[in-house]
């Protein structure tokens, strides 16, 4: 069996799919190491596993907005005060199970398909958030309708669209210090491990009245009355949590140690099994109105719901003040957390090129986020983005868009098996979030720890985005405190003549303005202008790449250690490939 797969490994890579993927044994001067055909399939799997619970969620936290049913009251309609009102709120909601899945489906594989990246997309979370109850308002009482808010997103993505072809996008990423960039691949790593958990993962973390977090795991009935994940009581007693620290943490590290390929799926699979039983203290669909309701759908298995309240129901308002509004945040929000999350997921995956300090097809991945935002508003959801559970995917040893290609099919056959696909349960994704943070934080060994202006806002960003719960959040404080604290140096520095400057200013690292301008490499190509020579150190010097280990051949993987070479020399044995294994 095992010779039959390294057969059809190299059949496929020596076909035009291999050449097109660049995998392993394809012959492209660019081919990536590590890549194999049935490991792409299984990192896909792997990478929708962790982003399906999206389905049911996105659906539950945008239909909150009521979506566009109109309350025929003045006010807004609280649940359960108007049958006819929750009758439609419930008709939203089974739409945004459909329209989710679905255009998770078309931005993954567009993904996979043109920009060759390992990176699976689906409306994001925080985003939806924003969207239902700051933008709409719960059942419609924000400052705009459910369908100017479409509206709002929809011109975002053409905004995006031409801001990725001119390379604006792809140039703010670059001007970023490189201790900032690693910070927040880091803190990314810990933002999935604080959301596995918490309660969207395991519930380990909970609710605490007087420290904001406290331990968690406590069953229902100890919870603080009308507190949802507030312990009163018996933290660290609730059997699922145990379920999924045991079945999907502990032996999925313990499938990973002995390099099990798809030790992450084989967690989650297993977990979500076991949890669908009812007559068992882990049941997913306890005998409750909400379990019943749960297991009613689930008993479904096969289904399909047209999209007939949000399909197409955009009112171009642009005339309007408070849409402009939104859509300037919506903005503002995206340009930091989705194009951070992709480059952080293109670094994860060995994708950055330790040249320009870009990622291989930036342009094109840009594009294709930005126009699935726009086809997400015209399916009525919220904003779509890269999601940073494609690291579960990618620590699979996805390398190559076969991987987003994969999940984007798994998130097309979603569509019609949702209530499946809908019932898995936080806890079997938990474990795997966790184990996948802790290969993210990897990244803070190329932090320049030596210098504090650098160490600082490093440091802030890490902390703060999964304190915040919002990547933009931390992006925004690491960047505002590197100004201060290098920009008031540098004025002093300037002011004196040189005469008071830090004593170990020789040890931070250099930043400069990226050479070549905004023009996007596709340009110049047309125009026959051959890159600058700066451009290819991505405004780095190469006396600063020299020295900084961000910059550095560790980087890529090349100088690594004896047991990392193991990784890269091996990959498909090796069910957790990390970023540096290119």
């Amino acid at each position: 069996m095992v010779h039959a797969f390294d057969l059809l490994n190299a059949h496929i890579a020596d076909s035009f799919v291999g050449r097109w993927f660049r995998l392993e044994g394809c012959g492209h001067p660019k081919e990536r190491i590590g890549s194999r055909f049935t490991t792409e399939l299984r990192a896909g799997l792997t990478t929708w596993e962790a982003m399906a619970y999206i389905i049911s969620v996105n659906a539950s936290i945008l239909s909150e907005s009521g979506g566009t049913c109109e309350c025929p009251t003045p006010d807004f309609c609280p649940p359960g005060t108007n049958p006819a009102y929750d009758v439609c709120v419930n008709e939203v909601r089974m739409d945004l199970i459909t329209s989710t899945a679905a255009v998770s489906a078309l931005a993954s594989f567009l993904m996979g398909l043109l920009a060759n990246l390992p990176v699976g997309m689906a409306p994001g979370l925080g985003l939806n958030a924003y969207f239902s109850f700051s933008v709409v308002g719960f059942h419609g009482s924000g400052i705009i309708s459910y369908r100017e808010a479409l509206s709002a997103v929809f011109l975002e993505g053409w905004i995006f669209f031409i801001l990725s072809i001119l390379g604006l996008r792809q140039w703010l990423v670059r001007i970023m210090p490189q201790s900032l960039v690693l910070a927040v691949g880091a803190g990314i790593g810990l933002f999935i491990a604080f959301i596995g958990l918490s309660s969207g993962g395991l519930g380990v973390i909970g609710g605490d009245t007087i420290n904001f977090v406290g331990l968690g795991g406590c069953k229902p009935e100890d919870m603080i009355e009308g507190m949802a994940n507030y312990c009163a009581r018996g933290v660290l007693r609730s059997p699922t949590m145990w379920l999924g620290i045991f079945l999907g943490g502990i032996l999925t590290v313990l499938l990973m140690l002995y390099r099990v390929r798809g030790a992450i799926l084989i967690g989650i699979f297993l977990t979500a099994i076991v949890s669908w039983p009812r007559p068992t203290a882990v049941t997913y669909f306890p005998h409750t109105d909400a379990g019943n309701a749960l297991f009613d759908y689930f008993k479904k298995v096969v289904t399909f719901h047209k999209i007939e309240k949000i399909g197409n129901a955009i009112d171009y308002h642009y005339g309007k003040g408070k849409v402009w509004y939104a859509l300037v945040t919506f903005l503002y929000v995206d340009i930091l957390d989705t194009t951070g999350t992709l480059y952080s997921m293109a670094k994860f995956a060995g994708l950055r090129d330790p040249v320009t300090l870009d990622f291989e097809n930036s342009t094109i991945a840009y594009c294709v986020d930005a126009f699935s935002i726009s086809m997400g508003a015209l399916l009525g959801t919220s904003p779509v983005t890269a999601f940073i559970e494609s690291a579960t995917g990618i620590s699979e040893g996805g390398k190559t868009g076969i991987t987003a290609m994969v999940t984007g099919l798994c998130f097309f056959v979603s569509v019609f098996f949702a209530p499946i696909f809908a019932s898995i349960p936080s806890w079997a994704t938990g474990g795997a979030l966790i184990i996948v943070g802790s290969l993210m934080i990897r990244n803070v060994r190329d932090i320049n720890w030596d210098y504090i202006g650098d160490a600082v806002p490093a440091f802030l960003t890490l902390i703060i985005i999964p304190l915040s719960y919002n990547i933009a959040y931390g992006v925004i404080a690491g960047i505002i405190s590197y100004l201060i604290l290098n920009g008031i140096p540098w004025m002093i520095t300037r002011l004196s003549g040189g005469r008071i400057v830090p004593p170990n200013i020789d040890m931070s690292e250099e930043w400069v303005v990226p050479s070549g301008g905004l023009i996007p490499p596709w340009i110049r190509r047309i125009t026959g202008h051959p890159q600058e020579p700066e451009d290819h150190n991505g405004g780095v010097p190469l006396e600063v790449r020299a020295t900084d280990p961000s910059h550095s051949n560790e980087d890529d993987g090349r100088s690594e250690k004896t047991d990392d070479h193991s990784m890269v020399e091996a990959p498909a044995k090796n069910p957790h490939i990390y970023a540096h294994a290119r």
